[in-house]
């Protein structure tokens, strides 16, 4: 195993989990309604104390906006993992684990001599990390980036498990989800409380880096 590059986290009190909100805000970007903006994707932003926890109702449509939120507790026509069902899935291997967790793109036009320092992620162990696909409204380029990666992971079968996840109340993994769905994907399953339930459940951790 390759336990210098893994980790056991595990969010402790609010202090911790206002950590991981400020690091999901700082991918942000201004929003609009129609969740695009000059034609790039929207801005991922982070729940807000008075945020009420109940979850709300599913919606027909992709969320667009406020993805930090309270998500709902179904997705019509995949299947809702618990924290013990996604444990049990990983440990058989048979299903693709797909992180959706935001990431900030390269700018365009950088001054030259400009030193970009690309990020990483902590996502669950063997996990893909598809960045920037759970916005409710796709740039072409994403869109495209998102079929193509779906397609070559699944090795052109529909019919194969896709499991995907984000944090907890999450919108991103729900409209990833639900968009993996409209291209075809048969047996989508969407990991509800994501990463933070996992570690909850005592999964490891692991560095990934944004699949190209």
């Amino acid at each position: 195993m390759k336990s210098s590059r893994r980790m056991r986290l595990r969010y402790v009190g609010l202090g911790i989990i206002g950590v991981a909100s400020a690091l999901f805000a700082a991918v942000a970007m201004a929003s609009s309604p129609s969740g695009a903006v000059d034609g790039a994707d929207v801005a991922i932003t982070s729940p807000t104390p008075s945020t009420p926890r109940t979850p709300p109702p599913e919606p027909d449509t992709y969320r667009t906006d406020n993805y930090r939120s309270p998500v709902p507790l179904t997705l019509k026509g995949a299947t809702v993992l618990s924290n013990r069902d996604a444990t049990e899935l990983w440990q058989t291997k048979s299903a693709v684990f797909i992180d959706v967790y935001p990431h900030p793109p390269k700018p365009p036009n950088l001054p030259a001599g400009t030193l970009w320092r690309e990020t990483t992620h902590q996502s669950i162990e063997n996990a893909i990390w598809l960045p920037n696909v759970g916005y409710g409204v796709l740039s072409e380029a994403n869109d495209t980036y998102f079929r193509r990666s779906l397609a070559e992971l699944s090795g052109g079968d529909t019919s194969k498990r896709l499991v995907f996840f984000c944090l907890r109340d999450c919108w991103m993994s729900w409209n990833a989800a639900k968009r993996a769905l409209t291209y075809g994907y048969r047996n989508v399953d969407w990991y509800r409380d994501g990463s933070d339930g996992w570690q909850e459940e005592g999964g490891l951790l692991e560095e990934v880096h944004p699949r190209r």
